[in-house]
Formats: structure tokens, C-alpha cells, sequence
């Protein structure tokens, strides 16, 4: 390989590692969850996680599941234990005695939070 051919490939792959995080995002969160319940019943909640990037070096390290403010369920991943792909879906049981304030928040490793998802449930007599 001559010497113009290296650099220029040296050049290029230094740009393709420095573009990269252009293809990678924050982790973001969406809920499915009814919004009106009978009071004491059992409610399921879904929450899907969405984030580009799955790898040894970039994963969803945690996702967290608050009602009315009270950790209700939680997840922390690792290099070694990481989410099951880019898109997955983790999915919770709660009894709705009052009004509810659900909120998920996952973090990417690398890049953080694209925030909080909030959904309210209404309990009704």
C-alpha cells in the first residue's frame, strides 16, 4: 500500500469515528397505560425504551419507573448485561388507589436522557 493510499484511508476512518455519534441518540421512553381505572384494581403499565446503540461501549444503563413520585420499578444494565436490543419493553403492575402520576426515564451511557415521560391515570369510585 503506497503511502498516499494510507493516508488517505487514515483520514477517512478518522472521520467515520468522528461522525459516528450522529448516528446514536439519547435514550427516550414511551408509556402505554390506561387513563381511567376502577379504584384497587391491578393496572399494567408498559413502558418501551428506545436507543440507538447497543454494544459493549454504548447501552441503556438504567431505566426507572416512578408513580406519584415513588420508585415503583427499576432496571440497571452493565456492558456485560445490557437490554435485550435497541427497542425493548419492560412492563409493570401497579394497584391504583388514587389518582396516578406515572414517569419513565431511561439514561444511555454515553449520551444521557432525552427526559422524562410522564402519563396520569385517573381512579374512579
Amino acid at each position: 500500500m503506497n503511502r498516499r493510499r494510507f493516508c488517505t484511508l487514515l483520514i477517512l476512518g478518522g472521520l467515520s469515528l468522528y461522525a459516528r455519534p450522529a448516528f446514536a441518540n439519547k435514550a427516550s421512553t414511551s408509556i402505554e397505560a390506561p387513563q381511567t381505572v376502577p379504584k384497587g384494581s391491578e393496572i399494567k403499565i408498559r413502558v418501551t425504551v428506545t436507543h440507538k446503540g447497543n454494544n459493549f461501549f454504548h447501552y441503556n444503563k438504567s431505566l426507572r419507573v416512578l408513580a406519584n413520585r415513588k420508585e415503583v420499578a427499576m432496571w440497571d444494565y452493565s456492558s456485560g448485561q445490557r437490554p435485550e436490543s435497541e427497542v425493548f419493553t419492560k412492563e409493570i403492575t401497579i394497584k391504583a388507589l388514587e389518582d396516578l402520576e406515572v414517569t419513565a426515564e431511561a439514561h444511555c451511557n454515553r449520551h444521557g436522557s432525552a427526559g422524562p415521560t410522564t402519563v396520569r391515570i385517573t381512579v374512579k369510585d
